[in-house]
């Protein structure tokens, strides 16, 4: 069996899915962060699979630089989560209703 595109973007959509599904129905604010991670790479994995479908590498150049600046996303998302939960003592959404201190 040859894997094709359309494999690609069906698991593409499953991870997408998956990854919204987290960010609607999870209360953790850790879970949310980890969802949309998922589905940046859902994203990443359609875009990789349409650029090798079309043997053109701009698509796996411009994955390569997303990968690069979500790295930095998550380094400073985390450091923003562990200093709201020493805080706060909480990452639960429903108890972080205010911006105030």
């Amino acid at each position: 069996m040859i894997v094709g595109l359309h494999h690609y973007l069906v698991v593409s959509a499953l991870l997408f899915s998956l990854g919204l599904f987290g960010v609607l129905a999870r209360r953790n604010l850790l879970v949310i962060y980890m969802s949309l991670e998922l589905m940046l790479n859902a994203a990443n994995l359609a875009l990789v699979a349409f650029s090798r479908y079309n043997a053109n590498l701009k698509g796996q150049v411009m994955v390569f630089f997303i990968i690069t600046v979500a790295a930095a996303e998550v380094a400073v998302g985390l450091a923003l989560i562990v200093a709201l939960y020493r805080r706060r003592g909480t990452a639960h959404v429903e108890d972080l209703n205010s911006l105030r201190l």
